[in-house]
């Protein structure tokens, strides 16, 4: 098979298992998705949802985090881990989009990267949750489910990106991302995947090359 016929069944199958899956990042406001994937960024999505469950109400709009003491912020997304540079990171985000943006977030990918802390994953993820456009958010899940399937032979998450722009419809690409997440965490995982139990097997090279996973 062809990679786009590989990446057609892919999107069948994830269609079947997670026809409504979303993004796991609780949020109301656009840029506390954008604040919330920032602090993301090598923790949990269950973990950060805690956090700023508290974090949006004490700092309930962008002045109250381009004001907030520095110190005192770090100690409120500390449990994220790495906590110096995403709460400065936040600080700054609020006062760019003030200064920068009238208070609101960009909606091109060139107009995102310039937020501090903010990469093409991030920016992506906005780009299709918030403004509802094509996107690939290439995170850790995407990245070994796709590369497993046999859709990429890349690791590096910008390669990745433009390998898949070629193979799934731009009108499902951010919800494709979505659903790869929860695949990878329920089946796919990076250790132990459960290949005996997943719908894609028939197709996917890992299991073929493994003859049934491990």
């Amino acid at each position: 098979m062809t990679r786009k016929e590989i990446a057609a069944l892919a999107c069948k199958e994830l269609e079947i298992i997670y026809p409504d899956i979303d993004c796991t990042l609780n949020y109301e406001k656009p840029y506390e998705l954008m604040f919330a994937a920032r602090l993301a960024a090598q923790c949990t999505d269950a973990r950060v949802n805690i956090v700023t469950k508290t974090l949006f109400k004490k700092y309930p709009t962008l002045e109250s985090f381009a004001n907030a003491d520095l110190q005192e912020l770090e100690q409120d997304v500390k449990p994220c881990g790495f906590y110096h540079t995403k709460a400065l990171s936040l600080k700054t985000m609020a006062s760019q989009l003030i200064e920068n943006f009238g208070g609101e977030v960009p909606s091109t990918m060139e107009e995102l990267l310039t937020l501090s802390g903010i990469g093409r994953k991030t920016a992506n993820l906005m780009l299709g949750d918030v403004f509802k456009k094509p996107a690939i958010v290439t995170d850790t899940h995407c990245i070994r489910i796709t590369g497993r399937l046999g859709l990429t032979d890349n690791k590096e998450p910008a390669k990745v990106e433009k390998d898949l722009i070629k193979l799934i419809p731009p009108e499902i690409s951010s919800h494709f991302c979505h659903q790869t997440v929860q695949f990878g965490r329920d089946i796919c995982r990076a250790r132990n995947p459960k290949c005996g139990e997943c719908t894609l097997s028939y197709f996917c090279r890992y299991n073929k090359n493994n003859q049934g996973g491990v």
